[in-house]
């Protein structure tokens, strides 16, 4: 499918077009450094248009209205104009409810299209964050996240104030499942990502302290409690290291694998997703250490000695806590045995390396 993405080069907007072209999808990256001619183009061959592009620090008061009212007025006029039905989801704000110049702004843009004949999909967003988003600029969490993995200072003025939460990858797995719908019939309704993670700045600050202290600990893994806890460590990985290092992630039929952080000194932090009934692993090592922390889902840890045959069996459950070492010299490997997709979070004590690599394969069930 062909799909035009406006606002591309933005904290959303980067997520999709990634998430799209890994999915086979062809991608028009629309910008604020793009044309007017670009954009009629891309409206004229677009199947589907998601609409990110808007303005939240403006020079100037007019700027929010031509950036977010206007801007959508005129995608709205060209699909029309070319004679075209395409299907539109549109990012637009909680803030759409109050009564400032953004929200107002949002509002009219969710009103262009709701009045419009066209296919259209109007999500009010939440506060937004995930790896990659900028620090001190709109988002509490990102500058949060670059102040304490840097050792800076942070600022809360309430630490009881409450802030509503979207996980970037649940906002582009919503878009992704509007896309693969069979048919398009818009929603007149306006819509919201699930699920929203509500939580106070105090709350947020003494997670991600805690998280770097348990980092920089001889545990290295921390407790994970929830949900929100798993994405925000994820995003807080992403601040912590810069070293200049590569990070991975990689997908296929058995699940996928990503690497948060990377540290010479405090290791190799990923996240081990796992489908329902897949077994991976099936190696030792011989002096690396690593422990294994299912924070999501039910799992079978088995390790077995290569040398004796003793055999280690640990059933673990993201609702129960409990790291599981990983003895060295014993081939390992983990499954899921629930029936949800799992997530396991792995440290091992130094960055991989595959010259020096450190793993040797043999079955644990041999």
């Amino acid at each position: 499918m062909k799909i035009l993405i406006t606002g591309s080069n933005g904290f959303i907007g980067k997520h999709t077009s990634l998430k799209l072209e890994r999915l086979g999808h062809e991608v028009f990256k629309y910008d604020i450094n793009s044309t007017e001619e670009e954009l009629n183009q891309f409206i004229l061959n677009a199947d589907f248009i998601i609409h990110l592009a808007g303005i939240n620090r403006p020079l100037t008061i007019e700027e929010f209205y031509d950036g977010n009212a206007n801007l959508t007025k005129k995608i709205v006029d060209l699909v029309l104009k070319n004679n075209k039905n395409t299907p539109i989801i549109f990012s637009s704000s909680i803030q759409a409810t109050l009564d400032n110049d953004y929200g107002k702004s949002k509002k009219m843009g969710e009103e262009f299209l709701l009045n419009s004949t066209l296919p259209v999909y109007v999500y009010r967003l939440a506060n937004v964050f995930g790896k990659w988003c900028r620090p001190n600029y709109n988002s509490a969490a990102a500058t949060f996240c670059y102040n304490i993995a840097h050792n800076l200072e942070i600022q809360i003025r309430d630490r009881n104030y409450v802030v509503h939460y979207n996980y970037i990858d649940d906002i582009v797995d919503e878009f992704i499942k509007i896309i693969s719908l069979n048919k398009h019939d818009g929603s007149k309704e306006i819509l919201y990502v699930n699920p929203t993670h509500d939580c106070s700045l105090g709350r947020l600050a003494d997670l991600l302290y805690y998280f770097k202290n348990e980092i920089e600990s001889d545990r290295h893994l921390p407790l994970i409690h929830n949900e929100f806890e798993l994405k925000l460590f994820k995003t807080f990985c992403d601040y912590l290291s810069d070293e200049g290092y590569t990070f991975n992630f990689a997908e296929d039929s058995r699940g996928s694998f990503e690497e948060l952080y990377k540290s010479k000194k405090y290791g190799q932090i990923s996240d081990n997703v796992s489908f329902p009934g897949i077994v991976k692993g099936g190696h030792y090592h011989k002096y690396k250490k690593e422990i294994f922390y299912t924070v999501i889902g039910e799992c079978e840890i088995k390790q077995r000695n290569i040398e004796t045959n003793e055999m280690l069996v640990d059933i673990v459950n993201g609702d129960n806590p409990n790291p599981i070492d990983i003895k060295v010299g014993y081939t390992h490997s983990i499954k899921n045995i629930g029936k949800n997709n799992s997530h396991t979070i792995m440290w091992i004590s130094e960055i991989y390396n595959p010259e020096t690599h450190d793993t040797y394969r043999e079955d644990v069930e041999k």
